[in-house]
């Protein structure tokens, strides 16, 4: 899940990571869609090496998407999963001799406590939702409201996106057909080792992947300079991928967009939301109510985090000056990352004092560099943690602690005072009639389709009319008029909104901002006296072994899969005091949950339809001896927060023991089924048949070797491991079945798969945290601080766009400069950094004068000189489509963006998609245009 906020502070404070993915987009022919040349160059201009999938940022935005229509069914969402897997692959090709994919896996017990928290929120805020939209559609219907029929369709409980599900057991079959069709028939995959590791394999899956990096990186023949990028949405893949101390790792994620419209779910319109919904008639949409169903999509973009830059802004800000002991910037780094535990993470809550929208992080380095010259060393090295010198940095937080609660209040009630205000002024300034229908204002972006204009000139007469007839009336802006000038009520009767000034403030009983804080807090939140030093110091413990826990996480791997947080909050920073002498180890051989005894503990008694039914007869049974781990209500602590989803929620913690010994009662009940779906797996190696090690695999089979053998790393790349027969391998001249009705068989299949295992170290040996040697170090990005020094001296420096250094960027001449004042006059100009510019679009258009030699750059230039996206690279040339315009020259892309009415509009399908799937008929291509 991550870290809330990390990614919106760090991509603030160091802007220069983000670079905006280039993607080449199908085109069609005929109406079927031509599938893209991956084994061309990639249009990024960069090359990767190894592409990791962590599918848990994949699978959710394709079972249920926020920004369009859900897939009718599970067999839509497993193509929508390939398509959208084979967009990323689409960016991130070529050159990318490994890639790995990671469902959502087991994961360790502190994992499964949040896990079981959100789990558990999600059924309850789904089940509140709805009573709360049928209670509303009730009110708008009694008082003569329109509202369409109610659809009867079945909720997707996101819930099943769990290890041990029949979906997530399908999901794997799909995976392996997935990997296999596209061995056989995609050009780009011709020589690519893909690992899938499901979700039957223990661990999660960011840190699966971590773990094959640190146990390739500690192969001797392993290239230091290879190339990573890992596909997900997590923040804390930002932490994990700087924890590897690889010179070359980039993040790939879906570039976030707050505030995207949705339709109400009573009465599918847009522009409100179900708890404001009048039930009014839905407005026509178009002159023949063509864009009736029609919702403003816009297919999602994808952004790189470039990890080396992130890595060049932490080296200005760590490097300390006059050290008691020699700097290292990977040393710092450690403890950057170690530091960011403390604002909160996936397996400990953050502490009260410090919150990342505060500037936590900030504080925290400030704090660090002011205090690590009194501490004699670092704060970590390679995973473990020094706890002496981390008591001197906490101690130093506590100090400032009653000072960061007072400062908080201030903030809550200034902003709070801000926003009175605010509201006063709106509601002063509010206008006294607001049109309704096709004159109605509209946010920018918010009008799905273009508005029919139905007698303009009777509207306009209406309207004057209105402000003389009726001059202290005013009119929301759905309120729609009759032919005499007065509102129509109609089309449904207004719900009285509440008073945002009457609005109760969650009740705090804590108050940090007044003295006494820390009693109040621990009998609040502890239900214990602050003077109970017994119990103060075991929660201060229990959270020092989480720290040391995580960081062992991120560096070396899980050191107890048992071990887990027992409190719902943290200490205070001032709490931290003699945590130098407490133990930090942690028992080994534990091992992890199998598939269904973690679903018994995260799911809730609402999606127990997941289990076998003597397993879920546990959740609801009175008479179950676990009955009291699937409460059906439980609190919510806002603990200082405005909103539930932030808030804590109060469950109790399941007993392993209890919960192992309940099931050994209902384990003879399970089927063969049930029990492979049970049992723990591993991952597989899959290649084609141009792969060197193809031939190598086939022999193993041929020859029915049972032992493990190890894979020559001359002929997979350097990829290290052992490989052992796999009894569901996916072999040459045998046919794979489509787990998926709608896709074909392979019937032709040349693809092979093989039972995969990493490299295996002895349990006490340790990865170290250290750049390899040999590595080279990426060319700088960020401008030198002493530049502008120094730039009279010759020493070139230009901004980088993109990844490539060396594009070469274009400059205006004396002769373009006079094409633009020759070809629009002055008293036209634009506002904005260019005033003599031609007008949009005027490059197309058979007035203008046709572009020679030099002069074609002119548009191109433009797009790459806009301040606002400096680090936003020109469309590459082959993605450029010839178009030709009667007497102009060709259009470049830059002029058919801004020619275009819908420049917005998402790349969707129609007929047949790449290897003949059949597409669905909301994704056709003439969905939202006009005919």
């Amino acid at each position: 899940m991550g870290v809330p906020a990390f990614f919106r502070w760090l991509s603030r404070k160091y802007p220069s990571i983000i670079v905006n993915c280039v993607e080449e987009k199908a085109k069609e022919c005929n109406g079927v869609k031509v599938p893209i040349d991956t084994s061309k160059p990639n249009p990024n201009e960069v090359e990767f090496d190894n592409l990791y999938l962590d599918m848990n940022g994949i699978i959710h935005p394709c079972t249920h998407p926020e920004d369009k229509p859900a897939p009718k069914n599970e067999d839509e969402m497993m193509v929508a999963i390939f398509e959208y897997i084979d967009r990323i692959f689409n960016i991130d090709r070529r050159d990318c001799p490994d890639a790995k994919s990671d469902p959502s896996s087991l994961a360790p017990r502190a994992k499964m406590n949040q896990q079981r928290s959100r789990r558990f929120r999600a059924s309850k805020e789904g089940m509140e939702a709805a009573e709360e939209k049928q209670k509303i559609r009730q009110e708008i219907l009694a008082k003569g409201g329109f509202l369409p029929p109610e659809e009867v369709k079945e909720r997707f409980d996101s819930n099943c996106i769990t290890p041990g599900t029949e979906f997530m057991d399908n999901l794997a079959k799909c995976l392996r057909y997935y990997i296999a069709d596209r061995l056989n028939s995609d050009p780009g995959w011709k020589n690519l080792t893909v690992i899938l590791s499901d979700a039957s394999a223990p661990g999660e899956g960011e840190h699966k992947i971590m773990d094959y990096i640190r146990r390739q990186r500690a192969q001797p023949n392993h290239d230091p300079n290879t190339h990573h990028c890992l596909c997900g949405a997590d923040a804390d893949l930002i932490m994990l991928g700087l924890a590897t101390h690889e010179p070359n790792f980039t993040i790939i994620r879906e570039e976030f967009k707050p505030n995207k419209p949705k339709p109400c779910a009573l009465c599918n319109q847009m522009g409100h939301e179900v708890k404001d919904c009048q039930g009014l008639p839905r407005e026509k949409q178009g002159k023949h109510d063509q864009f009736a169903d029609t919702l403003p999509i816009s297919e999602q973009e994808f952004i790189f985090i470039r990890l080396c830059v992130l890595r060049e802004y932490l080296e200005r800000e760590l490097t300390m000056a006059s050290l008691p002991f020699t700097f290292d910037f990977e040393r710092s780094v450690d403890d950057w990352v170690f530091m960011c535990f403390f604002v909160g993470n996936d397996f400990l809550p953050h502490l009260p004092s410090l919150e990342i929208r505060e500037g936590a992080i900030d504080r925290l380095v400030n704090i660090y560099k002011n205090v690590v010259h009194k501490t004699g060393g670092y704060l970590t090295e390679s995973g473990f943690v020094n706890l002496q010198r981390v008591q001197m940095i906490m101690l130093a937080v506590g100090e400032v602690e009653d000072s960061i609660f007072k400062k908080r209040k201030d903030d809550d009630d200034n902003f709070k005072r801000r926003q009175k205000e605010k509201r006063k002024r709106l509601k002063r300034d509010q206008p006294s009639f607001i049109p309704g229908g096709q004159f109605s204002p509209q946010a920018l972006g918010n009008r799905s389709s273009p508005q029919a204009i139905c007698n303009p000139r009777q509207a306009a007469f209406e309207m004057r009319m209105h402000d003389r007839q009726n001059p202290t009336t005013s009119a929301s802006p759905n309120t729609s008029l009759t032919p005499d000038g007065s509102p129509s009520l109609g089309g449904g009767i207004k719900r009285k909104s509440e008073d945002s000034d009457s609005e109760p403030e969650p009740e705090d009983n804590i108050r940090l901002w007044e003295t006494g804080w820390k009693q109040r807090y621990y009998k609040n939140k502890f239900d214990v006296d602050a003077s109970d030093e017994k119990f103060r110091r075991k929660v201060v413990q229990s959270y020092v072994e989480g720290l040391c826990w995580v960081l062992r996480y991120y560096y070396q791997g899980c050191a107890s899969w048992n071990w887990y947080y027992p409190f719902h909050y943290a200490p205070f920073a001032s709490d931290f005091e003699g945590i130098a002498d407490m133990p930090s180890d942690f028992e080994k051989g534990s091992k992890p949950f199998k598939p269904l005894e973690q679903l018994m503990g995260v799911f809730p008694a609402a999606s127990g339809n997941f289990l076998p039914p003597t397993w879920r007869k546990l959740m609801t049974d009175p008479e179950s001896s676990i009955i009291d781990f699937y409460p059906e209500d439980f609190a919510i602590d806002l603990n200082g927060k405005k909103y539930a989803w932030q808030g804590v929620a109060l469950l109790p913690f399941v007993d392993e023991r209890r919960l192992r010994a309940a099931l050994e009662e209902v384990y003879p009940d399970l089927t063969p089924e049930e029990s492979r779906r049970n049992s723990l797996g591993g991952d597989v190696l899959f290649v084609g048949k141009h792969h060197p090690l193809c031939d190598f695999i086939v022999e193993q089979y041929k020859t029915k070797n049972t032992e493990a053998v190890d894979i020559p790393p001359e002929l997979c790349h350097g990829i290290q491991g052992r490989l052992t027969l796999n009894d569901n391998a996916v072999l040459p001249d045998q046919v794979v079945q489509s787990p998926v009705p709608m896709l074909r068989d392979l019937t032709q299949n040349s693809a092979v798969s093989i039972s995969f295992k990493d490299p295996q170290f002895a349990e006490d040996f340790i990865f170290k945290a250290i750049v390899l040697p040999g590595a080279k170090k990426p060319a700088p990005v960020l401008k030198p601080g002493d530049w502008e020094k120094t730039n009279n001296d010759g020493r070139p420096w230009r901004p980088q766009l993109g990844f490539n250094r060396d594009r070469k960027p274009v400059h205006l001449d004396q002769s373009a400069f006079r094409t633009l004042g020759h070809t629009m006059p002055r008293d036209r100009g634009m506002p904005g950094m260019y005033p003599n510019a031609m007008p949009l679009g005027a490059y197309g258009s058979p007035y203008a004068r046709p572009l020679m030699g030099s002069q074609q750059q002119i548009p191109k230039l433009l797009s790459n000189l806009r301040p606002q996206e400096s680090w936003r690279g020109p469309t590459p040339l082959f993605q450029q489509t010839p178009q030709r315009t009667a007497g102009a020259a060709p259009l470049l892309a830059w002029n058919r963006m801004l020619q275009s009415p819908n420049q917005f509009q998402p790349a969707q399908y129609q007929g047949l998609g790449p290897m003949g799937y059949p597409q669905r008929p909301e994704d056709r291509m003439d969905r939202g245009r006009q005919v």
